[in-house]
């Protein structure tokens, strides 16, 4: 028997579906994670597809997740918007204030969204994709859990606090990049760890402060951040604008809630959505993105350049037809969780 298994997207997101609801979720939690679960897969972005159903289902078992939270819109200003998640994850949160975040950006020119008391689980860029794809040029901040040491030190206490920034485009898909402020995302580590594979140099430390290839050494010691002061001081900022700015929880805190050390981090996100057509005098927002489009040709000029974004707009062409392949111990693992036998 193969260790693998091809299933079609609509088999991922039944699969994602199921398992939240065999465990607690409302409907309308459960679509919005599987959603989530299905648009990573779809890119080819395992470590924030299926993989992170585990994550959810112990989350709403052991951390204080309420999967049947219906989360709240509030205005703070003209131009600032807040969620109430409800201690709920974050998806259904997201898509309850994205919408209205895109309308407030078409009447302000600029609008933020403070996203509040969620379990941030997923990857980031499905939100930004969703404002470009409104036209809009959209930022998006969050912390996780303390795993990575400050520059020169080797004690966790940042996020992995991964930002994500998508650019609009005409009749192309947006310009969009999704990374983390440490050198990798946590996630990496685990797939890594799951194929029984080494990490890259330059990741983690272990418990020991000692540099380290072995990914059970480093989930067990500090991850670090990419380019040392460099990746630590955007990692700082993350803290800021995720944490204190939107009145929520640092990754550290974070840390300290997870007391079953589940991995799901409770916390909250800040977005950030401008309109293009409000930065120029004229509105002429053809202008500014056919002056962008000549930059990225002078990209795509160079040898062995892409766009960001580009890997997984052409993965999501190639697994629409042919689906996508998990390992078959995932797949049996979250039927599991379906059946309640895990």
């Amino acid at each position: 028997m193969s260790d693998t298994l091809q299933l079609r997207l609509d088999e991922v997101h039944e699969l994602a579906r199921s398992a939240c609801e065999a465990n607690g979720c409302s409907a309308e939690q459960a679509r919005a994670i599987a959603d989530t679960v299905t648009a990573a897969e779809r890119d080819q972005c395992h470590s924030h597809g299926l993989f992170r159903i585990p994550f959810f289902v112990r989350a709403m078992r052991e951390s204080g997740v309420s999967p049947l939270a219906e989360p709240r819109l509030e205005e703070l200003a003209p131009s600032i918007l807040r969620i109430d998640g409800g201690l709920g994850f974050a998806p259904l949160a997201l898509e309850t204030g994205c919408n209205a975040l895109i309308e407030r950006t078409r009447e302000q020119g600029i609008a933020a969204l403070c996203l509040t008391n969620v379990f941030h689980i997923s990857a980031l860029w499905p939100e930004v994709e969703r404002l470009a794809d409104a036209g809009m040029v959209g930022f998006a901040f969050t912390g996780a859990i303390d795993y990575v040491a400050p520059a020169g030190g080797s004690k966790p206490l940042y996020g992995t606090n991964p930002m994500a920034f998508a650019w609009p485009r005409n009749g192309k898909p947006p310009i969009v990049f999704d990374q983390a402020s440490a050198a990798s995302a946590r996630g990496e580590i685990q797939v890594h760890l799951r194929e029984g594979k080494p990490i890259p140099e330059g990741w983690a430390v272990g418990p020991d402060g000692q540099p380290t290839t072995d990914p059970e050494t480093a989930l067990a010691g500090a991850q670090l951040p990419f380019g040392g002061h460099k990746g630590a001081s955007i990692a700082l900022m993350v803290e800021l604008l995720a944490g204190a700015l939107i009145g929520d929880l640092f990754s550290y805190e974070a840390g300290e809630y997870d007391q079953a050390g589940v991995g799901a981090p409770r916390g909250g996100e800040f977005l950030i959505a401008i309109d293009p057509a409000r930065c120029v005098t004229d509105g002429n927002r053809e202008a500014q993105i056919e002056h962008a489009e000549r930059l990225f040709q002078r990209i795509l000029e160079q040898d062995g350049t892409r766009l960001p974004g580009q890997r997984r707009f052409e993965a999501r062409e190639r697994t629409a037809a042919e689906g996508v392949t998990i390992p078959r111990s995932l797949h049996e693992q979250i039927q599991a969780f379906i059946a309640g036998t895990a």
